[in-house]
């Protein structure tokens, strides 16, 4: 007999026996092993069956039943009735079930549910005899005419609806309950004669028919829009299909003695240990969510029946023990008596999850590992930055690229020189711009958050907003920005300066108005969960620092080191900009000398402080990269001012701006190629970082610099710049009279360098991968144009992710788990890193701990979200691999 046949359709629960277990997800659903396991260790639960989610794409295909199915159906349907005492389709004494849909996956409210399933014209006078209550029969069975008429027969919800409502108002009363008998039994006609005026059909009296074709209709709400799309935004696959429950029906709308609720076991929001939750009395579970009645807090349900309350308690506890995990759960009072119809896992909020975590592995429900894995890496972002409100009323702008994390409000401005005005003066500002530049730094410093129209996840926007910790949406395709008339708009609906507007870097998403935010925290619990991981880990996590300040924000988040320090980013402001800018449109060594002692004594300053807050650990300091030409102005009004600063005609300048224009600057004259043209811009460089290290040094610090090199295409290139390296360092260390160890590397971040790591690794004695250049030069993608595009591209499944934001560890992944190989094949001990912005992502991290990597390195608020990967990537790794790795 082929296998198909061998394993059960339909498999029953009840009377503290169940076919299934827990484990079987993914043939019964959540829901379905939530039923079955509760069932067998004595939850009270009403009987009932499971038909196997494998099914749901088996119909879907054909529109048809296997014939075995109706056999185990009918077989099942006799054991419930057996453990119920009553009978499906009875007059006398009928039995009513539910049928609801359950995935392996749980998608709340995505699919469908018809309640009181069952009655007719027959069973509800049953119905009313049983219960002694003819007013919940014939609500009861109204509700499931309605449902039935919804969900089966795909009708709108809203005439409906309003033919309750237009009973309601007759009636005077604001309660469907609460009407007359009479009034419901007419409700009842009226939706049949709906039902029938529109699909040409009779409603079925026929108990097993309505069954089959409820079975049928949740079958295909697995392709609903909203199902679909959410298993598109939950990456939920759509072979999984949803498996189907029947279950004898309990009723919450008997009484005042009776109800329906949904409750956590604790808080998801807080984390405290408390029932968390809403109910209503003389209800059924439509009406909790329906938002037709208002529910109360569950506490309150303490005071109204107590003994059900203690006995949900009492449940709550042992599901948790049981699970081992938070549970989110359904459940129906029947006149006092407690039911419970579903059990799942509880979704929390990031500071819940971590409060839980701790407290159960204190409660010795958990051990400290099982804490550590529980938490998503990325949910500590609600841990360190400001989030939206969940209750706030929002007003969609537009979306673009969530560049950096967080939430900020403000009035829009459009010139960084507005926005540090009215930041200084105490406004909340966001700064937007079509792009911003060097220019705009001191406006970024004052503002709350930086919105732009173009660029990338790698954007000079991004990378400056995520190293400062502010919000950033980055890539807004749809905004048009006019500096000029200080607005901007989104299909027509303008924005000015002025205008509230509040950004959310997590999620890319801009709205109108002023939203409510939460404030960060961080407790106890959070420190706690830190050390379990920093003593599961093994990779060291450092952070991308610029300025003293990123450094002592990324040891306050636990970072080792610096993995990379942009000298770039220490020009853009002031005195320092005009500085750089005088050495860049220089004509001649003698003018490019002059310059650059200027800078000297800034740049050595903050590499002296920049020691001092790394305390020790290794600070790796990349040489100056991007293309001069981003150091100058674009605007006119900014290249005559800088023309009498710098006391030269405008015109000259404007013919030394135009030369050092280039078609393509990121493969342009940057990077190692500046400093092989202009080596005195080099020998600047590292006597700063020198002369730095020796003073900190001569005052008892420990100090640990590692010398970068960028953009190194060949071993000749790394040579003549090394060559000055170590001139300049000979020459500091005389005149100190202080030796300095340090360590002379290279940036990996162009394939040409991956692919001869072998003779890198002979001259550099540690590597660091620039995944954002390496990603941009192995896809031929520009970061800031690819906006344009890779939208459609994640859309329409060209790409599955956009590969500035997910390391694509199969083509540059490749290029990396090269150099590494390469690079450690010629030298054993090379120190290997990865500090592009990937080495946040809890998917890089996992992947640089599987390449044996010493370090990733990311921005300051980053760092506990690679520390916590790194942890969970060490277990992943645990057992089944068996590594050495370098010293660090």
């Amino acid at each position: 007999m082929s296998a198909p046949y061998t394993q059960p359709l339909v498999y029953f629960f009840g009377q503290g026996r169940a076919d299934g277990t827990a484990a079987m997800k993914d043939v019964l659903g959540g829901k379905g092993a939530g039923l079955a396991e509760m069932t067998t260790i004595g939850i009270p639960v009403p009987p009932g069956f499971t038909i196997a989610s494998s099914l749901c794409l088996q119909y879907l295909e054909s529109r048809t039943f296997p014939k075995r199915l109706k056999m185990q159906v009918e077989n099942a349907l006799q054991r419930v009735e057996a453990a119920t005492g009553k009978h499906f389709g009875d007059g006398d004494n009928p039995l009513l079930v539910s049928v609801r849909s359950g995935a392996a996956v749980s998608m709340p409210g995505m699919m469908e549910t018809i309640l009181n399933l069952g009655l007719n014209d027959v069973t509800v006078e049953g119905l009313t005899r049983q219960s002694k209550n003819p007013a919940f029969a014939w609500d009861s069975y109204r509700r499931f005419v309605q449902m039935y008429g919804s969900v089966v027969f795909d009708l709108s919800r809203k005439p409906f609806e309003h033919l309750l409502e237009e009973h309601r108002h007759r009636c005077g009363v604001q309660r469907d309950i609460d009407m007359p008998l009479d009034e419901i039994q007419a409700i009842v006609g009226r939706f049949k004669q709906h039902i029938l005026k529109e699909c040409g059909r009779e409603f079925p009296d026929d108990p097993l028919s309505q069954l089959w074709g409820a079975i049928a209709a949740v079958f295909e709400s697995w392709h609903t829009r909203r199902a679909t799309d959410y298993r598109k935004l939950h990456d939920i696959p759509d072979s999984m299909g949803t498996a189907v429950n029947v279950v004898a029906m309990v009723f919450g709308n008997l009484g005042e003695d009776s109800g329906t609720g949904v409750t956590f076991s604790r808080d998801p929001s807080t984390g405290e240990r408390v029932l968390y939750g809403e109910y209503l009395l003389n209800a059924q579970g439509e009406d909790v969510v329906s938002g037709s009645r208002t529910p109360e807090p569950i506490g309150n349900l303490k005071e109204r029946l107590p003994a059900s309350y203690q006995e949900l308690e009492r449940v709550a506890r042992t599901l948790e023990r049981h699970f081992r995990d938070v549970q989110d759960m359904e459940f129906t009072i029947e006149r006092g008596s407690l039911y419970m119809l579903q059990t799942r896992r509880g979704q929390r909020a990031a500071p819940a999850a971590v409060r839980i975590a701790c407290e159960m592995v204190g409660e010795e429900l958990i051990s400290e590992e099982e804490a550590v894995a529980r938490i998503p890496p990325n949910d500590l972002n609600q841990l360190l930055h400001p989030t939206i409100d969940p209750h706030s009323q929002l007003d969609l702008l537009t979306i673009g690229l969530p560049a950096s994390p967080g939430a900020a409000c403000g009035v829009a401005v459009f010139d960084a020189d507005r926005a540090e005005k009215l930041g200084r003066a105490g406004q909340s500002v966001i700064l937007v711009r079509r792009e911003t530049s060097p220019e705009d730094f001191h406006g970024m410093v004052l503002a709350k958050a930086v919105l732009t129209a173009r660029g990338g996840m790698t954007s000079h926007a991004a990378v400056v907003a995520r190293g400062m910790g502010k919000p950033c949406v980055a890539g807004a395709q749809a905004l048009l920005v006019d500096e000029k008339l200080e607005r901007c708009s989104v299909d027509g609906r303008a924005i000015g300066e002025g205008d509230w507007i509040t950004v959310d870097g997590s999620t890319g998403k801009v709205f109108a108005g002023q939203a409510a935010l939460i404030a960060p925290s961080l407790s106890g619990y959070f420190t706690q969960l830190m050390q379990w991981a920093d003593r599961i880990r093994q990779l060291r996590v450092r952070v991308n620092a610029d300025t003293p300040a990123d450094a002592h924000r990324g040891r306050d988040f636990g970072a080792e080191g610096i993995g990379l320090c942009r000298t770039e980013h220490m020009f853009f402001d002031g005195e320092r900009l005009t500085a750089m800018r005088e050495m860049i449109v220089a004509q001649d060594l003698a003018g490019r000398q002059r310059a650059l002692a200027k800078l000297l004594p800034m740049q050595r300053s903050d590499f002296e402080a920049i020691f001092r807050a790394m305390e020790g650990y290794a600070v790796t300091i990349r040489l100056l990269d991007p293309p001069l030409h981003e150091f100058l102005p674009k605007q006119r009004a900014e290249i005559d001012a800088l023309a009498i600063e710098l006391e030269m005609p405008a015109e000259e300048l404007d013919v030394i701006i135009d030369r050092l224009q280039e078609v393509n600057p990121m493969l342009g004259l940057r990077g190692c190629r500046l400093g092989i043209i202009y080596p005195e811009i080099t020998a600047m460089q590292v006597r700063a970082i020198f002369e730095a290290a020796c003073t900190v040094a001569s005052r008892k610090g420990r100090v640990m610099p590692e010398v970068m090199i960028p953009l190194t295409a060949s071993v000749v290139e790394f040579r003549k710049q090394a060559l000055i390296v170590r001139q300049v360092a000979e020459e500091v260390f005389r005149e100190r009279q202080i030796t300095v160890p340090f360590l002379l590397g290279t940036m990996i971040e162009l394939p040409r360098a991956a692919l001869t790591a072998d003779e890198l690794a002979r001259e550099a004695q540690f590597f660091s991968f620039g995944t954002n250049d390496l990603t941009q030069t192995t896809w031929g993608l520009s970061r800031d144009d690819a906006g344009k595009f890779l939208p459609y591209y994640l859309e329409h499944g060209v790409i599955e992710a956009d590969p500035f934001q997910v390391l694509d560890q199969v083509g540059v992944g490749r290029l990396i788990q090269m150099a590494c190989d390469l690079g450690r094949r010629i030298r054993p001990d090379l120190k290997l890193g990865i500090c592009g912005e990937h080495g946040g992502d809890p998917g890089a991290v996992a992947f640089c701990d599987k390449l044996g990597m010493n370090y990733v390195s990311c921005s300051p608020f980053r760092v506990p979200i690679a520390r916590l990967a790194a942890a969970q990537a060490a277990l992943a790794a645990r057992g089944t691999m068996d590594r050495t790795r370098a010293t660090v």
